[in-house]
């Protein structure tokens, strides 16, 4: 028996609004790195957090396919929403996700993010929290293309984004957080502040990947 047209358009409605969903949880984690130091952000922190459940909203139907291996029938309806009020709240709410959410109220918090680097440093703090969690807000649209031209449309799907994003931060991002960690060291050689924390970052990022290759060979 064919389940009812309002569970089947619930459905709809639900699967059609994960992107919405994932986008709250980038501007969410564009907050999170405000909060706290940025090592523990980016690892375990909120940052962390909220980049996981975007990750798993943009793969959604790739994850419920897995259901019927545990014996849970979960066969995904297609189409469009039919119940009139149904299709005008997930509209409405994309709408206001993409137009005011990402669009502007996002990069509002980035301008704020920038006053807030400049007070920072303005105290003896340092700017450096502030500043990435502006970049970040702006670039949640890239970083959602990104993650969306990593899924692979497999059951496997949400591991295959966080092993794509893991070579992505390895051999793109962390060379370049290694030239900053130079021009770091160079800033603290001047301000003669401890430098070797520095030389020991620049290090370490650029052999990220092959600390990893040592460490699963080994295993």
């Amino acid at each position: 028996m064919a389940p009812p047209q309002l569970i089947t358009d619930f459905m709809r409605l639900m699967l059609l609004l994960a992107p919405s969903a994932a986008i709250i949880c980038l501007v969410l984690a564009g907050l999170g790195l405000r909060q706290g130091f940025v090592p523990d952000a980016l690892v375990g922190g909120n940052f962390a957090k909220w980049m996981f459940w975007a990750i798993v909203f943009l793969t959604l139907p790739q994850l419920i396919s897995w259901f019927p291996s545990f014996g849970v029938p979960a066969s995904l309806p297609s189409g469009g929403i039919g119940t009139g009020w149904m299709a005008n709240l997930q509209s409405g709410l994309a709408n206001f996700v993409q137009n005011f959410l990402l669009t502007r109220l996002a990069t509002s918090f980035a301008a704020f993010f920038v006053l807030r680097a400049i007070l920072d440093t303005v105290q003896g703090g340092h700017p450096l929290p502030s500043i990435l969690g502006a970049m970040f807000l702006l670039a949640i649209q890239t970083t959602l293309n990104l993650i969306k031209s990593y899924n692979s449309g497999t059951s496997y799907a949400t591991a295959d984004v966080l092993d794509s994003l893991w070579n992505y931060v390895a051999g793109t991002l962390c060379p370049i957080a290694a030239g900053l960690a130079v021009i770091g060291g160079i800033w603290n050689f001047v301000s003669r502040r401890p430098v070797m924390p520095m030389v020991g970052a620049t290090l370490g990022l650029l052999t990220v990947s092959a600390v990893w290759k040592l460490i699963t060979t080994m295993m």
